[in-house]
């Protein structure tokens, strides 16, 4: 749940790729136009492969229909496919990262009009309600992504913070835990002892890990913006005066350090702790980084048996009502979301399908086994409040802003509430 942009972020898949089939519209008889986010980030993870042999088998069941698919880099996709819709040129699907703006319009066909009973019920409850506009789901979630706390096992044992051999493992249960363990690191010569990205790519994500673990988020129990809650802004009260001043975010303020920048730097060796997701742990170990992961610690505030919930996050499929396909476009929804595809798709980019029997070991291949946590921590997640059509607007307010409330001199509470006021004129204007 988190917009195009963010989901570029999320995923780290920015490099355009040429697409397989037409770009043009709806397209014409019993053929199907899919736009499809690109996942890849070279010509040989393209995503081009799935999709061609998912075609294929498909019109092999179903001699009639046609799907051409048209990969969009994550960066264009979001516009490119507004564009379409308001030009009376929709796609007959789409997957990317928001598509509650089109619900709102009624552009969409809801979950019950394409799928079979069984398929629709078999999204993860967390990403269902997120896909959901009121209690109709148009989005349905295809993978998902959870984040957990990750620390480098090497620079925590020579740190004195773990057996040499790795066990026992750190296990962090306040924030007060990994201040301790980010001196340490410190003391140490690690450079970024904790990497706070909250630089433009994908701030409103490491900003909302931090505010659940203060019992705060982006919304209240009614739905409602609440960014600058005082839960919040203790928060980042403390982040300010307890992290980045005492220099345990490294030498880059944390409002020029990008999500992408983090990753990288933790994959040199020169990070502690981040938050991060099951491919940067994939990589690391493919670089022999030993990676550590646990749930996020709450603060000190609210006391170890709080268990907030972790961040989770989702792309959509969506499917529009414009050129009148819906039996066709079910046909074919219900065949991408059977268990071997889905599951095919996510493990080809250390991800995670979003239905519960995909996500059963060993149903359709299973997980590997180190995202096994990260599936677990899913379940429980909360996601960004992609359903409200202001959120893409919402969500770029908070990107290119949040890192300012931990600037020298900065007021959290002056930066938060200039956030809350402009995503309160957002939503107006939504709605």
């Amino acid at each position: 749940m988190f917009g195009a942009a963010a989901t570029a972020a999320v995923f780290g898949l920015l490099i355009p790729l040429s697409g397989c089939g037409s770009s043009s519209g709806g397209g014409s008889g019993d053929s199907l136009h899919l736009i499809a986010a690109e996942y890849g980030t070279t010509p040989a993870t393209s995503s081009k492969a799935f999709w061609d042999k998912v075609t294929a088998d498909f019109t092999k069941a179903n001699p009639g229909i046609k799907v051409e698919v048209t990969l969009l880099p994550w960066a264009d996709i979001d516009r490119e496919v507004s564009k379409m819709v308001s030009a009376g040129k929709a796609p007959d699907m789409a997957l990317m990262g928001s598509y509650s703006d089109f619900a709102a319009q009624g552009k969409l066909y809801s979950a019950e009009e394409l799928l079979s009973i069984s398929a629709e019920a078999n999204f993860l409850q967390p990403l269902a309600e997120a896909g959901s506009v009121g209690n109709t789901l148009y989005g349905l979630p295809f993978v998902a992504s959870s984040r957990l706390l990750f620390y480098n096992t090497k620079l925590f044992a020579d740190a004195g913070l773990v057996a040499k051999d790795g066990s026992p493992t750190w296990q962090p249960k306040t924030w007060a835990d990994l201040e301790s363990a980010a001196k340490a690191l410190k003391a140490k010569g690690v450079k970024y002892p904790y990497a706070l990205p909250l630089g433009p790519e994908e701030a409103h994500a490491e900003a909302m890990i931090w505010e659940l673990s203060n019992g705060g988020g982006y919304a209240d129990s009614s739905g409602n913006y609440s960014l600058a809650s005082d839960q919040n802004v203790v928060t980042f009260n403390w982040l300010r005066d307890r992290m980045v001043n005492p220099g345990l975010t490294g030498p880059t303020p944390p409002s020029q350090m990008n999500r992408a920048d983090a990753f990288a730097a933790f994959l040199r060796g020169e990070v502690g702790m981040l938050n991060g997701y099951p491919s940067l742990s994939h990589e690391a170990r493919a670089k022999g980084i030993t990676v550590g992961a646990v749930a996020m610690p709450v603060s000190d505030y609210l006391g170890t048996g709080e268990k907030p919930p972790t961040v989770g996050v989702a792309d959509w499929m969506m499917a529009f009502k414009q050129n009148g396909k819906r039996e066709e476009i079910g046909k074919f929804l219900d065949f991408v979301y059977q268990d071997k595809n889905l599951s095919d798709f996510a493990g080809r980019y250390h991800l995670l399908p979003s239905t519960v029997t995909a996500s059963r070991t060993p149903s359709g291949g299973g997980l590997d086994k180190n995202d096994e946590q990260f599936l677990t921590a899913l379940r429980g997640a909360q996601l960004y409040p992609v359903n409200d059509p202001a959120w893409v607007t919402v969500s770029d307010t908070i990107k290119r802003n949040i890192g300012r409330a931990l600037e020298p001199g900065g007021s959290p509470k002056a930066v938060l509430e200039d956030i809350a006021a402009k995503a309160s004129a957002a939503s107006k204007k939504k709605h």
